[in-house]
């Protein structure tokens, strides 16, 4: 019976461990679709990872402000309504 238990805990440990690795791998593919989503913007997992690698965090949110007002200054200027 202990060694079922042993087994068991075992299987379990190891289970959590892959879900913690898929889900660090699927961190540049989740942002992607996250980013198409909300924004229309289509980018690929592979820049993102690269550009991770070069310069971190703060290098993925300069990307990804750059293609957000890349992506608004496509559609023109904004139409500010006048206060009354």
């Amino acid at each position: 019976m202990q060694n079922l238990t042993t087994l068991v805990l075992l299987s379990f440990a190891f289970l959590l461990l892959l879900i913690l690795i898929v889900s660090f791998r699927s961190r540049a593919v989740v942002f992607c679709q996250y980013l198409h989503a909300m924004t229309g913007i289509q980018l690929q997992p592979s820049d993102v990872k690269r550009v991770f690698a070069e310069n971190g965090k703060d290098g993925v949110r300069q990307l990804f402000l750059d293609l957000i007002i890349r992506e608004d200054l496509k559609e023109g200027p904004l139409q500010i309504p006048e206060e009354k």
